[in-house]
């Protein structure tokens, strides 16, 4: 098979390194790309919204699968462009990313379907949202409708705190038009976990569990980011728990979102909140995560190219295995630029990769590098992503912060306690 992914981050790098695994790929691309890919994949020069550039570089070269790893093309249609060329393509129209694209619709649609998730409701005037905060109280979250990075989620302890969230995004427009219309909800309490599963017309098939650290700093201090470090598999999604998921949340979301017109293809990353009630949903999502995709892969054993190609073309997918304990264990520690997720300078030398993944177990995902003049370099915000897999959870985090310790740019930030709190949360 020639297989194409479509993207740039720690995410796509994931990607592409379990793809380049399966004997069933003959040659793999990544558009654009980044140095780590080059590894496995040959890169191009081709942007995520190049439509036109991605359609002819696959139908000229023959391309068998299309993966489309970020969000941002998605919920902007690239999928249903590139299928109407008659390509096979991983991942969901625009009107099903919209579960992602629009926090809103996503409310809305598992309001109507009955998807358990916090109280909430959607806003056009900042006025009417901070009078509902105070209908909620404190602490509530605000979030913007749109896509932000994955910063657009504010957790607000005091009212004062949810007042300038909301100035924030709809009066200040820091997230531009994501945040003209935001979504205001209750606070839920509980552990979270990232569940995932693959959908198509022939079958759902659900991945591990894993857990993200969104916040900068440890103890999950600070502003939110797009992830800085993530493991998996969660121990308290176990046998039981995940069925509740699968029955509660996942096929009704799904037959939701197929009445709608919206029938799902790719993957569908549910963020769940486990309370004492139960798991509820804290947020939609139409790709992998990133970085619970690092860990994801690395635990993964089975080849995951017929489960792409599956769910591309409609094929049946494989019945799920019953959950068992005792398998292996990935923890990715998100290395970042100074500063982030505010102002960061890039163009800061890296070294130490090599002596890293020398390490038993352990791979190093590009997330935001370049070649400068030979010289690999920071190009983001978020860095790196050091992942390392081992037969228990303490003994991939005691290998992914040895590894931690072997790579050096000036300005590096990372957490220190990722994967630290798990611990079995029962939600019944």
């Amino acid at each position: 098979m020639k297989v194409l992914v479509v993207g740039g981050g720690g995410r796509e790098h994931a990607l592409v390194w379990k793809i380049a695994q399966s004997p069933l790929v003959e040659r793999l691309w990544a558009a654009p790309g980044n140095p780590g890919m080059a590894r496995q994949a040959t890169c191009l020069e081709l942007a995520v919204d190049d439509d036109k550039g991605l359609a002819g570089f696959a139908e000229d070269h023959g391309i068998d699968l299309v993966v489309v790893g970020p969000e941002q093309p998605l919920v902007a249609g690239l999928a249903d462009r590139l299928r109407a060329r008659g390509l096979a393509v991983f991942g969901p129209s625009a009107r099903a990313a919209a579960i992602e694209g629009s926090k809103a619709y996503a409310k809305r649609l598992m309001a109507t379907h009955g998807v358990p998730t916090a109280r909430f409701a959607t806003f056009t005037d900042p006025v009417a949202a901070r009078r509902y905060c105070r209908e909620l109280g404190a602490p509530c979250v605000v979030k913007t409708d749109g896509l932000a990075a994955g910063k657009g989620a504010i957790v607000c302890s005091t009212l004062p705190e949810a007042d300038d969230a909301i100035a924030r995004s709809m009066e200040r427009r820091e997230f531009g038009g994501a945040g003209m219309t935001v979504v205001v909800e209750e606070f839920m309490r509980g552990e979270e976990a990232s569940f995932f599963v693959l959908a198509g017309a022939g079958g759902v098939l659900p991945l591990a569990a894993a857990q993200d650290h969104k916040t900068v700093f440890d103890g999950d201090r600070g502003p939110n980011t797009g992830g800085m470090g993530a493991f998996s598999p969660v121990s308290a999604v176990d046998e039981g728990l995940r069925a509740r998921i699968m029955r509660e949340i996942v096929e009704p979301t799904l037959a939701a979102l197929a009445a709608d017109g919206a029938p799902y293809h790719g993957v569908l990353y549910v963020g769940l909140m486990l309370t004492a009630e139960g798991p509820r949903v804290v947020e939609f999502n139409c790709r992998f995560g990133d970085p619970e995709c690092q860990p994801i892969m690395m635990c993964m054993t089975d080849d995951i190219v017929p489960l792409l190609s599956a769910v591309a073309r409609g094929d049946r997918l494989p019945s799920p295995r019953p959950w068992t304990t005792g398998g292996p264990a990935a923890v990715c520690v998100t290395l970042a630029s100074g500063g982030y997720p505010g102002p960061y300078v890039t163009g800061q030398e890296i070294a130490g990769i090599d002596a890293a993944e020398a390490r038993d177990g352990v791979q190093v995902f590009h997330a935001g590098t370049a070649r400068r003049d030979g010289r690999l370099v920071t190009a983001g915000g978020r860095v790196l992503g050091v992942t390392a897999v081992a037969d228990e959870l303490s003994s991939a985090i005691a290998a992914a912060y040895e590894a931690v310790r072997c790579i050096h740019f000036e300005g590096v930030h990372y957490r220190t306690d990722i994967g630290r709190r798990a611990r079995e949360v029962r939600a019944t």
